[in-house]
């Protein structure tokens, strides 16, 4: 029997978090994960580097970039190298490959990747042309459906925090493909859509207001949130392939 949780039934949906990713099947799967790791893909596949996702900064980690003859990005906490922050990759030089830890969007990303699913890494900086490229897909072929994973972050004992700036930035895709008349939502994926249009003519301001945003400029990382406000000011569409983020053609199907 079909999973009541699987929003069957709808071309689109939405859903929280490693456990939703795994409860709402698509074709098509955006994770969407702010501050910070879809919008540094975004920005790192501008600069035409290869995003590797990873779930751990660790010893595993190490031999993982080696075996891909990547950079792995250090903690936000050391003051030099790339990291998570998307300021650092836009002063790197001579990166070509990057891997990428996060315990949230990376960890979904890497997760989904052998779904079968075509992850897209999708923010609020590339979320018009991300629905661009998944409306084109779905014209193609009108058996795919699509579906929204915000990462969300975690609370100290582990337990999923449900990040409104996630919530916006899944929400602004899937509103920019009813814009384009992808459809029907699912319940969850209006909601998601809705949340994004209330605020959507107050960001940049809310993202700096949020719990997110006040806690990246708590530890220094502002700047981070600027460029996660760059509402739609990217035009890449970073495709999951066999291990990494890459810019997909508009004419590519999949990556």
């Amino acid at each position: 029997m079909t999973s009541p949780y699987a929003q069957q039934g709808f071309r689109v949906g939405f859903d929280w978090g490693p456990v939703g990713a795994a409860a709402v099947p698509g074709n098509l799967v955006a994770v969407v994960d702010v501050l910070s790791f879809t919008t540094a893909v975004t920005v790192a596949v501008d600069l035409g580097l290869d995003v590797y996702p990873y779930r751990w900064r660790d010893e595993t980690a190490v031999a993982y970039a080696e075996q891909h003859g990547a950079v792995l990005a250090v903690g936000r906490s050391q003051k030099q190298g790339i990291t998570l922050s998307p300021v650092s990759i836009r002063q790197a030089q001579g990166v070509r490959r990057l891997v990428l830890p996060s315990p949230n969007g990376s960890t979904i990303s890497q997760q989904l990747s052998d779904s079968g699913s075509t992850v897209l890494a999708v923010s609020l900086r590339n979320r018009s042309a991300a629905a661009d490229w998944a409306a084109q897909r779905l014209v193609d072929d009108p058996s795919l459906t699509v579906v929204a994973v915000a990462a969300g972050e975690r609370w100290a004992d582990g337990s999923l925090r449900l990040a409104v700036e996630d919530l916006w930035g899944a929400g602004g895709f899937l509103a920019a493909l009813v814009d384009r008349g992808v459809g029907p939502l699912s319940p969850e994926a209006r909601a998601a859509a809705a949340a994004y249009r209330d605020v959507a003519g107050e960001l940049p301001t809310l993202l700096h207001e949020c719990a997110g945003g006040r806690e990246l400029a708590e530890y220094g990382f502002a700047e981070d949130v600027v460029i996660a406000a760059e509402v739609d000011g990217s035009g890449s569409v970073p495709v999951l392939g066999d291990v990494a983020f890459r810019s997909a053609s508009p004419s590519a199907g999949g990556g």
